[in-house]
């Protein structure tokens, strides 16, 4: 089933690893060395308990050789064979490759799509949902920019959010969100279908993408906020263009030189983004992932308030607890999600 000489090289380069930071090694090493033994940790423990395993039914088999062992031998010989798929299965899912990306804090970008004014308070209400479940984990949430209508929708927000296993939680929810409800506008009650984008973008270290200042351009003007009023006098907020793929970014903090910097970490990670889709697609160009594309174009999730339900159109999951769901409950839909993730690259990686 396994190689075991890919378990075993496993093994060593954990034992290393663990030598390592024993002894104590240069401070610019110690943060990589130590990422890649938590990394390890959780995979040598399952080859361990396979390992284990395996072991424990070679002694049960040469004891059903002895009659005054052999119904204590046949017992736990039950017992392994019962206990080894699931052994199997949760060392197939440790060695699946890991996104490199998943670790990252996350930026998360919403904006309204169709739908007007209900698609601005759709989007809030996303960002409110999403600013809940965060709070939920424990993770650290920064926010970037935002802009916002004068009935209190969202023109656009940019999130940066922190804390363990961020993206890897955060990935599958970029695309197009779609709402069926009855507007606080609409006076006849009828139900209006709006929607809103969702962009999660890992972050990128300025090791990963290297931006030459030819290649953009930096604009200055006055920040404003909702409705458009002016709300300094000064040219604080930066625009940055990317000249070759003609991406732009803004911020409108009260400070120029953390406006360039914000800028500068948003353009990072979304030329970090277009790497990374670029190399996926190259990878997939034969198939299409169960979780879908990642495109962001593509519908991913119905919000229907007048039935109480949210379903995720990936993976064919209703469930009837959107109260819940709006107020950061995303446990059960993005575990399910992971779990479809995987199943699909464990199906890939045994084809």
């Amino acid at each position: 089933m396994f190689q075991s000489d890919t378990l075993d090289q496993i093994t060593r380069r954990f034992g290393f690893l663990e030598a390592r930071l024993m002894e104590g090694v240069a401070s610019q090493d110690m943060a990589a060395l130590s990422r890649e033994y938590a990394e390890l940790k959780p995979v040598v423990e399952q080859i361990a308990a396979y390992q284990q395993a395996l072991a424990d039914r070679e002694d049960a088999l040469a004891m059903c050789d002895d009659p005054e062992m052999r119904a204590l031998a046949q017992e736990e010989l039950t017992r392994l064979e019962t206990a080894l798929p699931a052994l199997e299965q949760a060392l197939k899912l440790a060695l699946l490759p890991k996104d490199a990306a998943d670790a990252r804090p996350a930026l998360l970008e919403l904006r309204p799509g169709t739908g007007g004014e209900e698609a601005s308070l759709f989007a809030a209400d996303l960002l409110r949902m999403y600013q809940r479940y965060a709070e939920n984990r424990g993770w650290q949430v920064q926010m970037v920019s935002y802009s916002e209508t004068e009935l209190g929708g969202l023109r656009e927000a940019v999130m940066r959010i922190a804390g363990e296993g961020v993206f890897a939680r955060m990935k599958f929810e970029s695309g197009v969100h779609r709402v069926q409800r009855v507007p606080v506008t609409e006076s006849g009650g009828r139900i209006h279908t709006s929607a809103a984008t969702v962009a999660v973008l890992p972050e990128a270290e300025e090791v990963d993408i290297d931006i030459p200042a030819q290649d953009i351009r930096i604009d200055t003007m006055r920040a404003s906020g909702a409705g458009g009023q002016h709300v300094n006098t000064t040219d604080s907020a930066v625009r940055i263009t990317h000249i070759p793929t003609g991406i732009v970014v803004m911020s409108s903090e009260k400070s120029q030189h953390q406006n360039r910097a914000i800028a500068m970490q948003v353009l990072r990670a979304k030329l970090f983004d277009m790497e990374r889709q670029r190399a996926a697609d190259d990878r997939a160009s034969a198939r299409k992932a169960q979780v879908g594309s990642g495109d962001r174009s593509e519908r991913i999730r119905t919000y229907n308030f007048p039935q109480g339900r949210m379903t995720d159109h990936r993976i064919n999951l209703t469930l009837y607890k959107l109260d819940q769901i709006m107020q950061g409950d995303l446990e059960e839909v993005i575990d399910a999600l992971s779990t479809a993730d995987q199943a699909a690259r464990l199906a890939e990686m045994e084809a």
